[in-house]
């Protein structure tokens, strides 16, 4: 698949802090990869502060949504930017990230070119950006995340296991082929993932261009990034076991390249 176009979907529910800086890396990876055409749409899931206004303002256009439900929100930004690249055909790319996030420069670019080798999905890495919490609780929670991970200086790549809203492509056709995005309060991305898989579909797993997201210990969705990082301030909790990356899922189909 060659996409005639680009869509970037973003959730995002008060977000004002923070969706202005995610806007303007997209539209970095946007202009990285012209003159293919890119659409970025904010789903502001009931939001009470500036995020909607914000948004517009970074060029985005902005779907209100209501149902404090990401699964949800992230539904309805597709559907508006597939609406809005109507005419492009079926070759459309799907790339999602959230509003509490930077993507760097060539994640469009990246995502592509696996979407060109004949991949439906690409499931990428996330890295903390440490600006709520400590180097060393950013530490634990690195400890969970890449211990599947080889050791450095091995010719091996990582074969990753985590899925993030925050970092992934579908293509469109696939997408709407296994029902897109069910309205999950969390866990929608592996949602879709694990149906993507089951049908058959080709999905790539790589490490390379990470998209940093807040390191926060109140999130947005329960059982979510910031949840886990709460978990991790106690190690000795649940009896010295760290708790599973919310970001891990198993998909057999997929590999790195």
């Amino acid at each position: 698949m060659t996409p005639a176009a680009i869509a970037v979907v973003v959730p995002a529910h008060d977000e004002e802090r923070r969706i202005q800086a995610c806007l303007r890396s997209v539209r970095a990876a946007a202009a990285f990869v012209a003159p293919v055409p890119v659409v970025i749409v904010v789903a502001a899931d009931a939001c009470t502060d500036a995020t909607a206004t914000l948004a517009a303002r970074g060029g985005a256009s902005v779907v209100p949504t209501w149902s404090r439900n990401v699964g949800a929100a992230r539904a309805a930004g597709v559907d508006h930017a597939l609406t809005s690249l109507a005419d492009a055909g079926p070759d459309v790319w799907l790339a999602m990230t959230d509003a509490d996030s930077t993507v760097p420069t060539a994640w469009l670019a990246h995502q592509l070119a696996w979407a060109r080798r004949g991949y439906d999905a690409v499931l990428g890495t996330i890295r903390l950006a440490s600006t709520t919490v400590g180097s060393l609780h950013v530490a634990r929670h690195d400890a969970d995340y890449f211990r599947t991970r080889h050791f450095a200086g091995t010719t091996s790549r990582w074969e990753h296991p985590h899925v993030h809203g925050a970092n992934l492509g579908v293509s469109a056709a696939a997408y709407l082929r296994v029902g897109g995005f069910a309205p999950l309060r969390t866990g929608e991305d592996h949602d879709l993932a694990v149906r993507l898989s089951a049908t058959g579909h080709r999905v790539a797993r790589t490490d390379r261009h990470p998209v940093h997201t807040a390191a926060r210990l109140r999130g947005r969705a329960p059982g979510g990034l910031a949840d886990l990082l709460t978990a991790l301030r106690d190690p000795a909790a649940g009896g010295g076991n760290p708790p599973r990356h919310r970001g891990t899922a198993r998909l057999d189909s997929a590999r790195t390249p």
